[in-house]
């Protein structure tokens, strides 16, 4: 459990399915090959630079957004990250309303993962 989750624990109407990860955890996680690596940002962005094996899904594109996910396996945890966190964070939130059972969130996005 990450220390934000740790420290603000349920107040903050973060469902039990988002966690927040910290860049350290963050990276030891998706070393994994066999995560759902998401970057919510839009395609000019994720261009610019991405995580390696992240695939890209724009979180403002609803309708694709929606069809994307729907390819991803529901019953395993999706990694998300955006540029700052606060895109992922309402991108977490959709995908646990979708179904998800667990979502992992970059706390401050890719500009802290630089």
């Amino acid at each position: 459990m990450s220390i934000i989750n740790k420290v603000l624990g349920p107040k903050t109407g973060f469902s039990e399915k988002i966690e927040i990860l910290g860049v350290e955890e963050y990276k030891r996680a998706v070393n994994n090959n066999n995560v759902q690596l998401v970057d919510v940002r839009t395609p000019r962005e994720f261009r610019g630079g991405h995580i390696a094996r992240a695939v890209n899904i724009d979180y403002f594109r609803e309708a694709d957004f929606e069809k994307a996910f729907d390819e991803l396996d529901r019953n395993k945890p999706v990694y998300l990250y955006c540029r700052s966190g606060n895109r992922s964070l309402k991108a977490a939130r959709k995908l646990v309303s979708m179904g998800f059972e667990k979502v992992y969130d970059l706390q401050g996005g890719i500009l802290k993962w630089k």
